[in-house]
């Protein structure tokens, strides 16, 4: 079906469910969903996943990786799978979010959802369960219209994308290379919702020196102080810096030591790297695991690595500048950002995928007491994820 003029009509047809949408992500955050909390992650899955059966979705339970004690087994990820058209499909679209969000149960006692001044209030309205919302509607709004997306439409809401997505990356990585675009429906970025075209890659490292226990007043030159190989190090990241092409290295933990009158046997830093290119990730991770101690005597160990690879902005363009041509059938200024945040994009940009992020909604204050959703961006960014499932 053509797509002309097809955004206005689905605005049409969406604007009048801005309350139902609203009232389906009071549920959905009213259902606490903390990552490490695996009970409380499985039961927002069901609630999401009846829906989407509702709407006579196939759907499936991925079973997330259990790793180490119990309370760090992540919850399942929830996939559904909608065909719209007739005969088989040509290929399918992935279409990304989750279930989990940063908020620990009994946020809800200080922090309650509630909708006032055009705002939807709680933990996790923005980021993102307002997006599993918009998946439903914008699903029901193509059927209501009789549009026949091209491609069969697969919905992976995964349960530990806010802790690094461990036990979701294998079964995400195998779907997108299934697929011939990928949307994330993560937030925007600002006030008129900017598309994300780009993010950094992230990675943690943690170094680790061992050096010898001495008494700092008595025999000092027999030990060897590990807290100053962590520092010497630190300095040494310090200029592994450049701002230019968008690298950033930061120690951001530190311990060592036992007591001040000891040279301190052991220490270790905890790292953040950001990068802009997959080709400086490397490059960095490899400068970092060949560092060397400094001290005589001190040995370092490095731990660690990229964890999400950069999300260029090559991998966007195709489907930004699709998206803005929609936008524009409905009078819409649609802007792309650059993010230094990670997200499930970045690992299927990075095998190649066509990937647009940032079609959640449009609110601010993220991972905060104040996060906000404005409702009447629900239906408007439904309308939007619905013409571009049914032109791609």
């Amino acid at each position: 079906m053509s797509s002309e003029k097809l955004l206005p009509r689905l605005l049409k047809d969406l604007s009048p469910h801005e309350g139902g949408m609203t009232r389906l992500l009071g549920r959905f955050v009213r259902a606490e969903s903390p990552s490490f909390d695996r009970a409380a992650v499985n039961r927002l899955g069901r609630m999401v996943a009846a829906e989407w059966r509702r709407r006579g979705g196939r759907v499936r339970f991925l079973p997330g990786v259990a790793k180490g004690p119990a309370r760090d087994k992540r919850g399942d990820h929830v996939r559904a799978e909608v065909w719209l058209g007739r005969g088989r499909p040509a290929g399918q679209i992935l279409v990304l979010g989750h279930l989990d969000t940063v908020y620990d149960l009994g946020t809800l006692a200080t922090m309650p959802f509630r909708v006032a001044g055009g705002k939807a209030f709680g933990p996790g309205t923005l980021d993102m369960k307002d997006g599993l919302v918009m998946a439903l509607y914008a699903v029901d709004a193509l059927r209501r219209l009789g549009e026949r997306p091209a491609r069969g439409l697969v919905f992976l809401w995964t349960s530990d994308e806010e802790v690094g997505s461990a036990s979701s990356r294998k079964a995400l990585e195998a779907e997108a290379l299934r697929s011939e675009a990928v949307f994330v429906l993560e937030p925007s970025t600002g006030p008129n919702g900017d598309l994300k075209t780009a993010r950094k890659g992230v990675g943690m490292l943690e170094l680790i020196v061992a050096g010898r226990a001495a008494h700092a007043g008595v025999n000092p030159q027999d030990g060897v102080n590990a807290v100053h190989e962590i520092a010497l190090q630190i300095a040494r990241l310090a200029k592994f810096n450049d701002p230019r092409r968008g690298i950033s290295v930061h120690a951001g933990v530190i311990e060592g030591g036992t007591r001040s009158n000891v040279i301190p046997a052991h220490a270790r830093a905890l790292v953040d790297l950001r990068v802009t290119k997959l080709s400086d990730a490397r490059a960095v991770e490899a400068k970092i695991r060949s560092l060397r101690p400094i001290l005589l005597g001190a040995k370092l160990e490095v731990r660690g690595g990229i964890s999400r690879p950069p999300m260029e902005r090559r991998m966007s363009e195709s489907l930004f500048r699709h998206a803005q041509s929609l936008a524009r059938e409905a009078g819409w200024k649609l802007g792309g950002s650059f993010t230094g945040g990670g997200s499930d994009g970045n690992f299927t940009a990075a095998l190649g995928l066509p990937t647009l992020d940032g079609l959640g909604g449009v609110g601010a204050h993220i991972h905060s007491p104040d996060e906000y959703v404005l409702t009447r961006s629900l239906p408007e960014r439904a309308a939007l994820l619905a013409a571009l499932l049914a032109t791609i």
